[in-house]
């Protein structure tokens, strides 16, 4: 389904969206397009794409390329799917119970659960903040266990 959402895979690209997406949640999925959980996100996000099109705008940022490693660096994108959310060129930030705010990791379960997490972050730039709360029951958010061994 990913045909539907444009492909971005240099940093002029990223930046120009960032910059140029006004009034609404722009939500970027770095990831890979042969991954099968990226797959399925990108299948939530594009049925999703309509019904949000009045708050936001949906794009998939190929990590693997080369001019956007800068991007995967700077948001410390190590598990993929990794969704990132900004409002008028400024990074939003989810409080979803997890340690790291700065992006959502994993798939969603539904795709009204993709809209209410985008609506939330809308609601929130709206009002200013920079920083939201994640509108999902705690047993519908993606739990990862990073395990750190010996290098």
């Amino acid at each position: 389904m990913s045909y539907a959402l444009p492909n971005l895979s240099s940093k002029r690209e990223v930046d120009s969206i960032i910059r140029d997406t006004l009034d609404r949640v722009l939500v970027l999925r770095f990831g890979r397009c042969s991954d099968p959980i990226c797959l399925q996100l990108d299948d939530i996000l594009a049925k999703s794409s309509r019904d949000i099109s009045k708050f936001g705008v949906v794009a998939l940022v190929d990590m693997d390329a080369e001019e956007v490693q800068v991007y995967v660096k700077y948001f410390d994108i190590t598990l993929i799917p990794s969704t990132v959310f900004f409002f008028n060129a400024h990074h939003m930030k989810m409080d979803s119970g997890t340690a790291d705010h700065t992006k959502w990791i994993g798939s969603f379960h539904y795709k009204q659960d993709f809209i209410d997490v985008v609506e939330a972050i809308f609601r929130g730039a709206m009002k200013g903040k920079l920083i939201v709360s994640c509108p999902l029951p705690p047993e519908r958010i993606p739990r990862f266990q990073l395990l750190f061994k010996d290098l």
